[in-house]
């Protein structure tokens, strides 16, 4: 009965990936099978972290993001939970030996958004880090299911692709972020000002980084790399979108791809995946 009670679980890691995102969602789903389930209990996890600092309001989130944390690594030392979400995280965690500092990196940027900060470069790298960089490193350990030359080979790679992902999740929100949540992450750009010339330093950065990326991802083993340059071209084609529209647009509108746009991308990321021209 104990396997039912895991299986429940992890069932509700895949429905809040599918309530939250339908872009990872689709992308998850093109994993060969065996893939599916861990990357569904990363993303439950990060999620659930994710919305205690940005929708629980009227509640104490730096007392809930705590227990959450100390729950978090109960689970894993344990190696069980009554929490679904953290039942789920830890089999994954302790099944890949996903490191604990990952996560506390993770959690760490997440109590960043709960204090007033002037970022700079180095703050802003180590928000990065934690937020989107080392969640592409957890995945990668699923990826790679336990081959740590391949880890160590790929990894510089994945955390290209989780800095542009998250920079241009900041670009995408940046009038959300700034009127409903008081954030501005990106050093010595005034929200009132942004400017053109902001806006092209950025994406020339983001657009080094997917170049950066995509040579990591022709090498990813193939029950995923499909999923993963999906993802890839999904977040490419919503970079295009924001590197047309003038600064002014940014700061009015959060640019989105619509569910159509969605399914082509899949068609032509499967046939470029199938002809390995990647």
């Amino acid at each position: 009965m104990l396997e039912l009670y895991k299986e429940s679980c992890e069932a509700c890691s895949k429905i809040i990936t599918n309530k939250y995102s339908t872009s990872f969602s689709l992308g998850i789903k093109v994993f060969k099978e065996r893939f599916r389930t861990p990357i569904y209990n990363i993303y439950g996890f990060v999620r659930f972290a994710d919305e205690i600092v940005d929708t629980f309001h009227g509640y104490d989130k730096a007392a809930l993001l705590q227990d959450f944390r100390n729950d978090t690594f109960q689970a894993i030392n344990q190696q069980i939970s009554l929490n679904p979400i953290l039942e789920a995280f830890q089999q994954t965690v302790n099944q890949y030996q996903i490191e604990s500092e990952h996560i506390n990196a993770f959690l760490d940027s997440m109590a960043m958004d709960l204090i007033d900060i002037e970022y700079d470069d180095l703050l802003l790298q180590k928000y990065i880090y934690g937020s989107a960089e080392v969640v592409g490193l957890m995945c990668l350990r699923v990826f790679c299911e336990g081959d740590t030359v391949k880890y160590d080979e790929l990894k510089d790679y994945a955390i290209s692709l989780g800095s542009a992902f998250q920079k241009i999740n900041f670009l995408r929100d940046l009038k959300a972020d700034f009127e409903e949540k008081g954030r501005l992450y990106f050093p010595e750009v005034d929200f009132k000002s942004f400017s053109d010339l902001n806006k092209k330093k950025i994406e020339d950065d983001i657009q080094s980084e997917f170049e950066h990326a995509l040579i990591g991802i022709r090498k990813l083993p193939d029950g995923v790399r499909l999923g993963v340059f999906l993802a890839y071209n999904y977040y490419i084609s919503l970079f295009n979108k924001i590197k047309k529209a003038p600064a002014a647009q940014i700061l009015e509108k959060r640019f989105r791809i619509n569910d159509g746009k969605k399914m082509l991308l899949l068609a032509s990321s499967a046939i470029r995946n199938r002809l390995n021209i990647l």
